[in-house]
């Protein structure tokens, strides 16, 4: 089984694409070897780098052959593609750490095993490069010009743009000639931010090696609701249980707009593009038929199998009522004395994380919106008191599906 590129697009995945009719044969007649490089500067992967997972899992599942590059190297200078001011430059130690957690996300998306894929890390040959030899044979294939020409830079000109952040281009792009030439790569992917850097290592490959490469870019998602993708109450949500629970998780895609599920149910599922199209064009509370089963397809996929089950569980009691377990509910301590002297309630709305301010849980409270174990609250000014001390938790919720759980220890 080959081909790949209509899966793609049919799928959501394409934004720019160098020569799709020449890519589409490649991918028609043969394996191809294609990357994408993820630079480990935070501890855990995000929903924002699911489409980039997803797009090489389908590659994969065409028969071709994926490279999850590690940018061990690349982190160490940083990034300018997206970014207003200059990254911060991470210890190597903390690089290392986090992309032996990326390794393990990753390898959730796609499978490594008896030469399926590889997973590689650029610091393995870009840590011992030589400075004068490497301007010398890769920097004069570069033009400044050129490169200022990218939107990326652009962007950066008024605000300062560092001397170590105009070498990343170089970088990205001898990766691409690396892997073309130790691995027969001749497809790199990223996100739509990064066409120019992938445009450069196609060029590269080209003038080093007189070779045909390609670029494809994916759009960068957005919410139809003005939300950035990925963006939670809460922050970030990350892939990592520890910083985002599988029940947090698990609860972000039910809370998406309803515009929003058929998308997402092709960019973030296997689902067949048919059985997509009929749940994407559910409406009203069927709707919510359909976020359900993008939610449980992708924290299986994220999580695993019990514990998106287990989520589903806990989502559907508190939301019908059948007083199921709410063990999975997000939860904290709370110490029974702090009760018996009386904590507003708009405080624990805040504490919960449920409400970002004090201000933002008395309009909750104005909306009809707040509610303590099931009972909606109507006073903002009401205060939890000794008569939840003795219990052995309470249950605040905001709006229909938005829960936590304060346990008294």
């Amino acid at each position: 089984m080959k081909g790949g590129l209509e899966t793609l697009s049919e799928r959501g995945f394409v934004q720019q694409c160098s020569d799709p009719d020449a890519l589409r044969k490649l991918l028609d007649s043969q394996a191809v070897t294609y990357y994408i490089g993820f630079d480990p500067t935070a501890s855990s992967l995000h929903v924002g780098h699911l489409v980039q997972l997803f797009a090489m899992a389908h590659l994969q599942r065409a028969g071709h052959l994926p490279i999850a590059l590690i940018g061990g190297g690349t982190s160490r200078i940083g990034d300018p593609s997206g970014k207003t001011e200059m990254r911060k430059i991470l210890p190597i130690e903390t690089i290392r750490a986090n992309g032996e957690r990326f390794r393990g996300q990753i390898s959730r998306f796609l499978d490594f095993s008896q030469g399926k894929g590889l997973l590689l890390d650029n610091a393995d040959w870009l840590a011992e490069l030589n400075y004068i030899e490497f301007l010398r044979d890769i920097g004069r294939h570069f033009s400044v010009n050129r490169m200022l020409s990218f939107e990326t830079y652009k962007m950066r000109l008024d605000s300062g743009l560092s001397f170590i952040e105009f070498n990343y281009q170089i970088l990205q792009a001898y990766d691409f000639l690396v892997l073309y030439q130790r691995h027969g790569c001749r497809l790199q992917m990223g996100g739509d931010d990064q066409w120019g850097n992938i445009v450069a290592g196609m060029d590269l490959v080209r003038r080093v090696e007189a070779g045909e490469a390609f670029a494809l870019t994916t759009p960068l998602v957005t919410r139809s609701d003005g939300q950035k993708m990925g963006k939670s109450e809460k922050g970030a949500l990350f892939l990592d249980p520890g910083l985002v629970s599988p029940y947090d998780f698990y609860q972000y895609w039910l809370n998406i707009p309803d515009a929003d599920t058929g998308k997402f149910l092709g960019l973030f599922t296997f689902l067949p593009v048919d059985e997509v199209r009929r749940l994407g064009r559910l409406q009203g509370q069927e709707a919510n038929r359909a976020k359900e089963v993008l939610a449980m397809e992708l924290t299986s996929i994220v999580h695993g199998a019990e514990e998106a089950e287990k989520s589903r569980e806990a989502a559907r009691a508190l939301f019908y009522g059948e007083g199921a377990d709410t063990q999975r509910v997000p939860s904290a301590d709370l110490d029974p004395a702090e009760l018996r002297e009386g904590i507003g309630v708009l405080e624990l709305f805040v504490r919960a994380g449920l409400c970002a301010s004090k201000g933002e849980a008395r309009r909750l409270v104005a909306q009809g919106g707040a509610y303590l174990d099931g009972e909606a609250v109507g006073d903002p000014d009401h205060v939890v008191g000794p008569e939840k001390a003795g219990q052995e938790a309470f249950l605040l919720r905001a709006g229909k599906k938005r829960y936590f759980r304060f346990v008294m220890r």
